[in-house]
């Protein structure tokens, strides 16, 4: 959300209403799908064949509606203050081109991706971990709800990207948009607590760099590794990509093939 620098501030208490309003959207339609229209008939591909308590879900949308008032007010500090004019933010697409637009859209969601690596390798030291970061675990069988279920010190932690992009790269509203509806989108799914990648895109050359909700699942489920938001290259190349996580890639999928098959036979003998 981008007002001019010199809008009243009473127009910026509705960001993060905007902010919550999408993420409550999208986690909506999600969580009635996959939780109770399709709960039976999807059952298979659930990661942890469970489902988290009507109490999980109260913590995990609460939390959620006080991170979208930290993300706002970050928002405002960056774009809505004199700051505004030390960023990088420019309007006019031609400045850069559209080229460099959509380049900039990669390259945000790959400094995202090392901006939160370490951030939440961070979160997991034992001296922050039990005051901030054990409000997100606590969802060990996490939901839809749980993408935004931060402490309000790891919601300002994560929010941090968005000042770091903005006074480190030029960054048209568009990008900025752009990227931030694919990272809300990334981060739901990987809380979903539903495998939906095929069997053969974890062999795919590039699909192996790819961060999936099986691996992001584990990491809720066992607490340690697998820190990656979007890809797995930094947990690849500093080793902390679970050893179990094929593993569990497997069983997910070997569960999946036998719900098809079955489905399958059923249908063929009518």
């Amino acid at each position: 959300m981008f007002l001019p620098i010199d809008a009243p501030f009473y127009k910026w208490l509705i960001a993060p209403f905007i902010i919550f309003g999408r993420y409550f959207l999208l986690c909506s339609w999600l969580f009635a799908l996959f939780y109770l229209w399709k709960q039976r008939d999807w059952f298979a591909r659930k990661i942890q064949q469970r489902f988290p308590r009507q109490a999980d879900y109260q913590r995990e949308i609460a939390f959620s509606a006080g991170t979208a008032l930290v993300f706002g007010a970050v928002a405002w500090l960056c774009t809505g203050t004199p700051l505004r004019a030390y960023t990088r933010l420019y309007t006019d697409v031609h400045d850069y081109g559209v080229g460099y637009l959509v380049v900039s859209v990669l390259v945000i969601l790959f400094l995202h991706d090392t901006y939160f690596y370490w951030m939440h390798r961070l979160m997991h030291h034992p001296r922050l971990y039990r005051y901030v970061h054990l409000v997100h675990h606590k969802s060990v069988n996490p939901s839809p709800w749980a993408a935004y279920a931060f402490h309000p010190v790891e919601a300002v932690l994560e929010a941090g990207i968005f000042p770091l992009v903005l006074f480190l790269i030029p960054a048209h509203p568009v990008a900025l948009f752009s990227f931030v509806t694919l990272m809300l989108w990334f981060n739901v799914y990987g809380h979903l607590g539903y495998e939906l990648f095929p069997a053969k895109l974890y062999r795919h050359p590039l699909g192996r760099w790819l961060n999936s909700s099986v691996y992001h699942n584990l990491h809720h489920e066992r607490f340690a590794g697998n820190y990656g938001l979007y890809f797995t290259f930094w947990d690849r190349w500093m080793g902390t990509l679970r050893p179990d996580s094929a593993a569990k890639v497997d069983e997910v999928q070997a569960r999946i093939g036998g719900r098809l098959l079955k489905t399958a036979a059923g249908a063929g003998s009518e």
